[in-house]
């Protein structure tokens, strides 16, 4: 039996229907596996990835790799050099917002820590290598100032006709808690809303974003469909604890989503049992499991569990959330959270692989 000669052809063969996980579409056409070449029993190549697919570079580099040793037995070892593919992100609806993916992340009822897994998810993302935005779009009850460590800000600055976002941890924050003191309560109907949110998406300079986190208010009601008319959202994220009560409500925010054609990207179960920090023993206070089981029931993706750890309360109140992510008992929970949510729309892309958009010019 003749064994087939190993060539750069060979190898461009194997991967030929390797799916770039931003788009879907295939990453050999789009240039993203280059400079391949055979020494020997060794495959050199260059991998080019997006940074709104950095959480998965580290899966993508290995799939490559997988396929080519999989597929061209005589081959022992490949030598990857990973680098960043430049790919612009488009402007959303009419509004001027330049970002690749817009996530809410909602919930049927407060208290549940929607505000806490929206701040953890844009922190990992941006600690994963992606461009973030966080927008606060609890307008009645701005959690995100406090989180952040930027409760202190008074006021925002303005470039023209241009907001400047608050910086922290790189990563641009925008909220109304920035612009009322912190005893006042927003007594808003409707229309005020609408403006409010409209403004921070129009009027904020997010710069060139790979994700916007969008913190929504608790329930169900105006900013969703708001967000829902003005620009095409990727979909939602609904947070939810493990007992019935709060499942209950969690079933409705799914409904409100999908009513305003917002594709629900997956349920996170928060609270999900407590961690005692002294003796490791595990708790089930809130019980355990509810949200995967429905989220199974209503054919929604299960992006994780965080659980209860009393350095979680202590990081929000004291403004130093994004150290979560480098806390070896929390950090793995929310980092899979944003593995989770990430390698969903990469298999969504490689379903119905996003068409190239012309640029908006003007």
């Amino acid at each position: 039996m003749n064994t087939p000669q190993v060539d750069v052809a060979l190898v461009q063969q194997v991967l030929s229907n390797m799916p770039d996980p931003e788009t879907g579409r295939g990453m050999l056409k789009q240039n993203q596996l280059r400079d391949i070449r055979v020494e020997g029993s060794t495959v050199h190549l260059t991998v080019a990835l997006t940074t709104h697919s950095a959480i998965l570079w580290e899966d993508v580099c290995r799939e490559v790799r997988e396929r080519i040793l999989a597929g061209i037995p005589t081959i022992e070892e490949v030598v990857i050099e990973r680098v960043v593919h430049p790919r612009p992100a488009p402007r959303l609806g009419q509004i001027g917002l330049t970002a690749k993916s817009v996530i809410a992340v909602g919930s049927g009822k407060g208290g549940v820590g929607k505000s806490t897994i929206a701040a953890c998810l844009a922190y990992a993302l941006a600690r994963a290598g992606s461009r973030v935005g966080l927008l606060d779009a609890d307008v009645y009850g701005p959690s995100i100032p406090q989180l952040t460590g930027t409760a202190e800000t008074k006021g925002v600055a303005t470039d023209g006709n241009k907001i400047v976002p608050v910086i922290k941890d790189g990563i641009p924050i925008m909220s109304i808690g920035y612009l009322i003191p912190p005893d006042q309560a927003v007594i808003w109907r409707g229309p005020m809303l609408h403006g409010a949110v409209m403004q921070f998406l129009r009027d904020t300079q997010w710069g060139e974003l790979d994700y916007l986190i969008v913190d929504m208010p608790p329930g169900t009601g105006d900013v969703a469909i708001t967000l829902s008319q003005a620009l095409p959202l990727t979909g939602a994220v609904v947070v939810c604890t493990p007992q019935q009560l709060a499942l209950l409500d969690a079933v409705k925010a799914v409904a409100m989503f999908r009513k305003v054609n917002i594709p629900v990207l997956g349920m996170v179960e928060n609270m999900s049992g407590f961690l005692c920090p002294e003796c490791g023993k595990q708790y089930d206070i809130f019980g355990k499991g509810g949200a995967r089981a429905k989220a199974e029931e209503l054919d929604v993706p299960f992006l994780g569990e965080v659980p209860i750890v009393p350095a979680l309360r202590e990081r929000g109140d004291a403004g130093t959330t994004a150290e979560n992510l480098s806390d070896p008992l929390l950090g793995p929970y929310l980092t899979r959270v944003a593995w989770q949510l990430v390698k969903h729309l990469a298999e969504r892309a490689a379903r119905q692989p996003i068409t190239p958009q012309l640029p908006v010019l003007g």
